[in-house]
């Protein structure tokens, strides 16, 4: 690394670094018109730019941004959360009426096989009765017959007594009728006897029929009884759902509200920036004007020292904000380092000026003159603390502080600044 001279010896500039942000009256100089005008405009266009110089964003509008994103996504979730309680609610019903409707149906075929049973049963009952009576009379026409004598014999007997052709006739006509009679008894016996064995059967098959009845009206009643259960906790998780997505709306609502504070506030802190960059950039104008030395000539490649040993983590240019999403210029280099790495003097300079920002943070000047006809000044931005003050000469190499992650800062790092003539400018083109 060459080694380039420094930009001391400018007596009125010395002069001019004693003046703080908060304090004293600065001295007053004789300034040319037009070149007052030309400064006074370029320290416009500056502050212009304030608003895009912002790499960073404030902690208070990062969370809030990050607590509205998740509320959001919370508030997505309740939603969907609650769409899909509702749709299964309704099937749930769906399944409820078709259960319901199915067991009235079980219940009506339940109460058909138990009337077809009770009748079953009540045929078997009279059958049984027919059956009683028919044996009864079975048994009178035996007891008869008994006393009587054989129905055969008793013809024959009618026959031989017979007078005339005719009377035989009718005798055995008279005999076929009593066989008749007799043999109708006992096949109306054997009817009834049938009939009620046909009688028992209907009752075991409707028995069989009723129980199996019963059965499936039982499971269609357990079916509804489960679903209406089921039913029923379906629409109060629904109802949870929705009350979720009520307070999902309310948190969503505060933390936008959050948010909308907080960026209020990044502008009330970037409007106090301004101020900030407008009375040091003011400086900067005042010194380079009052400036007359030639400074460094010559190969300005390398001409300041890299302030720490750390990576590149975001160069200097116009981007999107990670935040805010405006297309601005990110006004200088972060070197990505620890906290309490030091930072070193990237030329010999004094110390112009350092200050809080509630963007910046800690902020230390240093003007380091003159080179190829501009005038330098090197910003050191979040820094945690400094070991120089307003006036100090500094040295090429030599700590001024240490690297923090003060103001609008996510981490620990160094955003280093190069202003040339007040305007920001690349710091790769002089590292």
């Amino acid at each position: 690394m060459r080694s380039f001279p420094g930009a001391g010896g400018r007596s009125v500039l010395a002069c001019l670094l004693v003046v703080t942000l908060g304090g004293a009256a600065v001295p007053a100089l004789a300034a040319d018109g037009d070149g007052l005008k030309h400064k006074q405009k370029h320290v416009h266009q500056q502050i212009q730019q304030v608003q895009g110089d912002i790499d960073e964003a404030s902690r208070a509008i990062t969370r809030a941004k990050a607590q509205l994103a998740e509320a959001e996504k919370q508030l997505a979730a309740a939603q969907a959360d609650y769409a899909a309680k509702q749709a299964y609610a309704a099937d749930v019903q769906a399944k409820l009426q078709v259960a319901t409707a199915e067991n009235d149906q079980a219940q009506a075929a339940l109460q058909a096989a138990q009337a077809t049973l009770a009748q079953a049963k009540a045929d078997v009952v009279a059958g049984q009765a027919a059956l009683d009576a028919q044996q009864k009379k079975v048994k009178d026409t035996i007891v008869g017959l008994y006393q009587q004598g054989s129905p055969q014999l008793m013809a024959w007997t009618g026959y031989l007594e017979a007078q005339t052709p005719d009377d035989l006739i009718r005798k055995m006509e008279y005999a076929d009728t009593l066989v008749e009679d007799q043999n109708s008894v006992f096949v109306q016996l054997h009817a009834a006897e049938v009939a009620l064995r046909a009688k028992k059967e209907e009752v075991k098959v409707a028995e069989a029929a009723a129980d199996e009845q019963a059965d499936v009206a039982a499971q269609e009643l357990n079916n509804v009884t489960q679903l209406k259960q089921e039913a029923d906790q379906a629409v109060n998780e629904a109802l949870l759902a929705q009350n979720q997505v009520t307070l999902t709306v309310a948190a969503r609502q505060k933390a936008q509200h959050k948010a909308q504070r907080a960026k209020k506030r990044d502008r009330e802190e970037l409007r106090q920036l301004q101020r900030q960059e407008q009375h040091i950039k003011h400086l900067i104008a005042l010194a380079a004007a009052h400036d007359h030395s030639p400074g460094f000539v010559g190969n300005d490649d390398g001409f300041l020292l890299p302030p720490v040993n750390g990576p590149v983590t975001s160069p200097f240019g116009y981007r999107i904000h990670p935040i805010y999403h405006y297309w601005g210029l990110h006004d200088g280099t972060d070197f990505g380092v620890s906290c309490g790495e030091g930072m070193r003097a990237a030329a010999d300079g004094r110390v112009l000026s350092r200050y809080w920002s509630d963007v910046y943070g800690n902020r230390l000047y240093i003007d380091v003159g003159k080179v190829n006809g501009h005038n330098l000044t090197v910003v050191y931005n979040h820094a945690s603390s400094y070991r120089v003050n307003v006036g100090d000469h500094v040295t090429r190499g030599e700590i001024v502080g240490y690297v923090g992650s003060t103001g609008w800062s996510t981490g620990c790092h160094l955003h280093f600044t190069v202003l040339r003539d007040g305007k920001a400018v690349d710091p790769m083109t002089y590292l």
